[in-house]
């Protein structure tokens, strides 16, 4: 839903969207890979504009994360254009008031996550449920191991037991190869 809506913001206003960055890591760092990307795009003059669904796309680290990505932003000579905020991002007084205030409601809201799946963890807890992903079934584990021990491939695996790579890397790693 944010890119088309991002799509039709910048449609609107003459733009077009020529490069996405779309992390799926957490907010909570700088040093997610296609943040990391955008910056160093920035730092050669090949984005104009950032567009962003709400600021807190951007960054959720907090008021000192969000001013800090959004200076980059602006040295870079970059406009930032926050479609669901609706408020001039510029470098004006005004416009600064209401970033910092952008940016705590981020860091808020990130706060306010991480209190919700602590109190999750603790009712799982104290119900005797456990929290996570659940165990692998000992059948399959112990055919990935037969099969990497045949020196078989994780694709391989992964096809001849039809479960995902990525399950078979970790039952992998959980079994120390």
């Amino acid at each position: 839903y944010q890119r088309s809506a991002i799509d039709v913001a910048a449609r609107a206003r003459g733009e077009r969207v020529g490069e996405w960055f779309s992390d799926v890591a957490s907010g909570s760092t700088l040093e997610r890979p296609e943040l990391v990307r955008l910056r160093a795009a920035l730092d050669v003059g090949r984005v104009r504009q950032v567009w962003v669904w709400r600021l807190d796309r951007l960054t959720r680290g907090g008021i000192s994360d969000t001013l800090a990505s959004v200076e980059h932003v602006r040295r870079s000579g970059a406009e930032l254009v926050s479609v669901a905020d609706r408020v001039a991002l510029d470098g004006g007084p005004t416009g600064e008031l209401v970033l910092a205030v952008l940016a705590w409601c981020a860091q808020m809201e990130l706060a306010k996550l991480h209190e919700n799946q602590e109190a999750a963890r603790t009712r799982m807890r104290l119900e005797g449920r456990a929290w996570g992903r659940p165990a692998f079934p000992d059948p399959l584990r112990d055919a990935v191991a037969a099969a990497a021990s045949r020196g078989m491939t994780c694709r391989a695996i992964a096809r001849q037991l039809k479960v995902s790579k990525s399950w078979v890397a970790a039952v992998l790693r959980d079994l120390g190869r």
